[in-house]
């Protein structure tokens, strides 16, 4: 796989909950999660648990998560940063969800703020695409991403 070989250029360990399912038929509907270049893009559906417990669980099951819309420039901006360090994500697309906008109700509760992209690294909310730009360009956003590599790493051994 193009994310994995790219990982392992990085030598950044890939975990086995990081490598996604070829994309199906019913993948915007479903926790499945759907391959698309080098990043993961996953859609989160209606279930027996909340939005809030989803998020989290997608937050902990995943090293960089990105809460996104397909229509905006500030979430493109932000999946084109973590692709040229050529670090796997995944990003969930609020605007394809059947209940997206329950999700970014729920994010705004989790981060104070309602606008896309919400983005996570290593379980923690580190802002919007104008904040990881800041980070990226401080040279501090890539060791947030190892750290978490590593943390996983360490769970499956």
């Amino acid at each position: 796989m193009l994310a994995t070989t790219l990982l392992h250029r990085l030598r950044v360990p890939v975990g086995l909950n990081e490598l996604p399912k070829a994309a199906g038929a019913g993948c915007a509907r479903s926790l499945e999660v759907c391959r698309m270049g080098n990043h993961a893009s996953s859609s989160l559906g209606k279930s027996e648990t909340t939005p809030v417990n989803q998020i989290q669980e997608t937050i902990s099951d995943n090293c960089v998560v990105i809460f996104s819309k397909t229509s905006c420039s500030y979430c493109t901006m932000a999946k084109n940063i973590f692709r040229d360090m050529n670090v796997n994500y995944k990003a969930v697309e609020l605007d394809m969800l059947e209940y997206g906008s329950q999700f970014q109700d729920a994010l705004y509760k989790m981060t104070g703020e309602r606008t896309v992209p919400r983005i996570f690294v290593n379980g923690t909310f580190i802002g919007g695409a104008t904040d990881t730009h800041r980070l990226h360009k401080e040279g501090k956003l890539l060791p947030l991403v190892h750290q978490c590599y590593l943390k996983k790493k360490r769970e499956f051994q």
